[in-house]
């Protein structure tokens, strides 16, 4: 169903439009995926360790969502897990992530999705570096990089 659109925007804390998206927004930003980025984004798939585009990707800036630009996570947060995704211990608003309970492949883990668009991001655990101890495994095909961008842009 899709949401009224008299109603006012949700914003997050960092002041980021968090209303969800229409059925007909999602699937015009949809057509623009390839056939791996909508596997995972859209089915909640995962691609394979260590041949994600932004694993090493080091330089300053923010990861965003692929599909809707939400922003996700600054590089200040990024760290080498040695898992094969790129990993970070910080979002950038805990606010646009979405967290569920992910009991498929025979464990149970916690999925984490854009707060605004849905999409798939990857899983979140509890061994991750201070400050947090939380590591959030993304899946590079669901981030957009934004080289230099300000972490405080709205």
């Amino acid at each position: 169903m899709n949401e009224p659109t008299d109603r006012p925007a949700s914003r997050s804390a960092s002041g980021h439009d968090l209303t969800p998206l229409d059925e007909a927004t999602r699937a015009a930003l949809a057509a623009d995926l390839d056939d791996e980025e909508r596997r995972v984004i859209l089915a909640q798939g995962t691609e394979r360790p260590f041949c994600g585009g932004l694993l090493g990707e080091k330089r300053a800036g923010v990861f965003a969502c692929r599909l809707c630009g939400l922003p996700l996570f600054r590089s200040e947060g990024k760290f080498e897990s040695g898992t094969g995704w790129p990993s970070f211990h910080t979002p950038y608003d805990p606010e646009h992530i979405r967290y569920l309970r992910d009991a498929s492949h025979g464990m149970v883990r916690t999925e984490i999705r854009c707060r605004r668009c849905d999409g798939h991001l990857g899983h979140v655990f509890d061994d991750g570096p201070p400050p947090t101890g939380l590591r959030y495994c993304l899946n590079s095909v669901s981030l957009r990089f934004v080289a230099g961008e300000s972490s405080d842009q709205g």
